[in-house]
This record gives structure tokens, C-alpha cells and sequence, in this order.
């Protein structure tokens, strides 16, 4: 069984050690995503205008004004003080062609106080430039950033949820191969009289002074120990975030209850096609927060996303800033159609079915912020385990590798 679970591992392993090479390096980086974005880009974030804002709705006016190209598929509610408001916009149809006019930004910063649009990017372009750096490598992150393929855009996000997949079986799989062998085992040493605890655990120390592959091997082997209870949550996540829609919610509702929502529920229209709402921004706000306090929501609308293939909003609830901030379940959310503002759906943290509060977890659990700072900074040091672990596997085969060929 060990021979046969040790081949398992290897090749498990090699399978998925450079996507977890990358996840990991990007991940200890995209733990701190919002705040490196600002600091490299803080001419698009941040501004010295004092006054009054302008509602948000209208600034979305003015960034379609400036640009008749272009239609506003979010808009930043809660606005901070000597912060620039974000919009993120998409394509229109070009009547001349029929196909969406070809646009060099999809993100658009306006001074909240005078209206002036102060800049735009675009955050799905492959670059490593100052302003393209934290939203590539949140891509890269989450779906290699691999783009729109055989009519989907998820193909990125498949891959990367099979690699997590692989990747928590293997887990399991490595912590056998770490248990001591059985008294009465034939690969049992004379060391196997004693008890289990004291032959387990060498497994767990790592021998510092021991240099090249001893020390290499230690910590392939104790750091995936010491580690493994984040790794298994690391890696459910993973799976969970990435395949939700395809695996991970449909296998939950068969043996939980829960509560489906649009995104569970609603058709996705193809890619380039826009379902035209019949309400707009303003109206589906106003629902929103007047819906609100009835179902237990007591923070203000942060943001609203309307999710143009499906035909429905997705209003936001946090206090300005908290949206990338360290803490607890994240935000509350109001699903709400766009052809008659009726509520689809609601996300309140800790509310709803045992299996809805799961679902809940999932993104508080993978990203550290359901502890808060502490959480974001474990996290963050995980994403360079990670790494450090699949570096340490690879130099493992490849040692042995050798010495098997050197043998021949």
C-alpha cells in the first residue's frame, strides 16, 4: 500500500506544483491586494478635493457622458473622504459592426467632489506595469488569467479548481505517508518497538544544521505537517470558489439544505450578449436600502454590480472602506431583478441554512479575513509555504530521479 500511495504522491504532486508555485506567490501578494493597488496607484485612487460628494448614480452619468462607447456595470456607493469614486464599465454595440466597440479600459476613478474623471485602466490587461500589476496578479490568482475561450470565460477558473481538487486529495494522501509504519510491518526498524508518537516524530523536526537535501527533505515533510490543517482549508476553498457553480454548490444542496439564489438559479446568456434592465441604478439603490432593515441589514449600500448576462443587480452593504478591509464574514448583499426590482435572493452573514453559512465561509476562510489583520498576515505567509513546499517536491523527485538513473 505505502509503494503504491508514494508513486500516488509523486506524481499527484508534480502535477499541480507549478500551478501551486504561482497560486502561492501570488496569493501571499493578493492577501494585501487593495492596499499595494493604492500605494502604486495612488493618482488614481486618492484626491485632496474638499466639499460635498456627488451621488454616486449621477457620477455614472458622467462617466457614460464622457464616453458614449461604454455602459457603467458598477458603481461605488459608499465613498471615502480623499478617495477617488470607481466605476467599472462595459462595451456597448457598435451599430456599424454589431460587436462590441473595442475599448482600452474597463475601470474608470472620478473625483467624487467635482465630477472630473481623474483616470482609467484596464484591469483585465496582461501586464506588469505599475497600474495593470495587483489586477493581473488577482487574475492570474484566481484563472491564470487565461481569457475567453470556446464561449466561456471560466476555463481559467476550471483548471485552477481541478488543481485544488488534486491538490487537497493529495494532502491526505501525504499525511499517511508521514504516519510510522505498523509494529509487525515487514519495513519496520528496530525503532518500531517504540511508542507511536516517538517514531512519528522526526516527521515534524526539521534538521537545520543538516544542509542540502536532509534539510530540503525536513522541510517538504514537517512544513506540509505543520501546515496541514490551512493547507486542507486552503485547498477546499479552492475547489469550492473556483467550481461553485459547476460542482461544488449543486453537490451541497443534495445533501444540505440550502438556498438558491440567481446565481444558482438564472441562465448565463452567451458571452457579448447584454440583458437591457428596465430599471436603472437609482431605482434598484432606492429598493434596496428600503428593503434592507427588514432583513437585517443595518449597513448602508457600499456598491451595486449589475450582472448583465443574468438580468439581475447585486446591491452591496458595508461602511466605506470595509469592502477591502481585514474583517469577519464580508458583506451583506441583496440580489434584486433588474425588470422589476423584486428581491431575488439575500446574503446576510450568519443568516440562512447551516449549508448557507458554509457557503458563506468559504471566501472568509480562504483570504484569512475571517481573523481579521491576523488572518490576512497568516495567509499571506501560507501562500509562501505553498510555494516552498512545491519547490521542495520537485528537488525531491528530481534527486531521486537521479539516483534512480544514476543505478541503471
Amino acid at each position: 500500500m505505502r509503494p503504491l500511495l508514494t508513486l500516488v504522491h509523486r506524481w499527484l504532486g508534480l502535477a499541480v506544483a507549478l500551478f501551486l508555485i504561482v497560486a502561492g506567490l501570488t496569493g501571499a501578494m493578493t492577501s494585501w491586494d487593495h492596499e499595494i493597488d493604492e500605494w502604486l496607484n495612488s493618482d488614481l485612487y486618492k484626491n485632496q478635493s474638499a466639499g460635498p460628494f456627488i451621488d454616486p448614480v449621477a457620477l455614472a452619468k458622467t462617466v457614460e457622458a464622457n464616453d458614449p462607447r461604454v455602459r457603467v456595470s458598477y458603481v461605488a456607493l459608499g465613498l471615502e473622504p480623499g478617495h477617488n469614486a470607481e466605476f467599472f464599465v462595459q462595451p456597448k454595440l457598435d451599430p456599424a459592426t454589431g460587436q462590441p466597440h473595442a475599448l482600452d479600459y474597463n475601470q474608470v476613478f472620478v473625483n467624487p467632489v467635482n465630477g472630473q474623471v481623474v483616470g482609467r485602466r484596464d484591469s483585465n490587461a496582461v501586464s506588469l506595469s505599475r497600474q495593470s500589476l495587483m489586477p493581473f496578479l488577482r487574475s492570474v490568482h484566481t484563472s491564470l488569467h487565461l481569457p475567453a475561450m470556446w464561449g466561456t470565460d471560466r476555463v481559467g477558473y476550471w483548471i485552477m479548481g481541478a488543481v485544488a481538487l488534486v491538490w487537497l486529495i493529495d494532502s491526505f494522501v501525504a499525511l499517511w505517508l508521514t504516519l510510522p509504519l505498523r509494529q509487525g510491518s515487514r519495513s519496520a526498524t528496530p525503532a518500531a518497538g517504540r511508542s507511536w508518537w516517538t517514531r512519528w516524530r522526526p516527521a515534524w523536526l526539521v534538521r537545520w544544521r543538516a544542509g542540502g537535501y536532509k534539510l530540503n527533505f525536513d522541510l517538504h515533510r514537517a512544513g506540509g505537517l505543520w501546515t496541514w490543517i490551512a493547507i486542507v482549508v486552503i485547498a477546499f476553498t479552492s475547489f469550492s470558489l473556483n467550481l461553485y457553480r459547476e460542482v461544488f454548490y449543486p453537490v451541497l444542496s443534495l445533501v444540505s439544505q440550502t438556498t438558491p439564489g440567481p446565481y444558482e438559479t438564472r441562465p448565463m446568456a452567451p458571452l457579448g450578449v447584454y440583458v437591457q434592465p428596465k430599471l436603472g441604478f437609482a431605482d434598484i439603490v432606492a429598493l434596496a436600502a428600503q428593503q434592507a432593515p427588514a432583513r437585517g441589514i443595518t449597513m448602508p449600500p457600499g456598491g451595486v454590480y449589475y450582472e448583465s448576462r443574468m438580468g439581475f443587480y447585486n446591491v452591496s452593504f458595508f461602511h466605506p472602506g470595509a469592502d477591502h478591509g481585514e474583517g469577519g464574514m464580508g458583506l451583506a448583499n441583496l440580489y434584486m431583478d433588474a425588470a422589476t426590482g423584486e428581491v431575488l435572493s439575500q446574503n446576510v452573514p450568519w443568516k440562512g441554512t447551516a449549508a448557507d453559512v458554509f457557503v458563506q465561509l468559504q471566501f472568509p476562510l480562504h483570504s484569512g479575513r475571517i481573523l481579521g489583520l491576523p488572518g490576512r498576515i497568516y495567509m499571506s505567509v501560507m501562500g509562501l509555504v505553498v510555494a516552498m513546499l512545491s519547490v521542495t517536491g520537485i528537488v525531491i523527485w528530481a534527486r531521486k530521479r537521479r539516483a534512480r538513473r544514476a543505478r541503471v
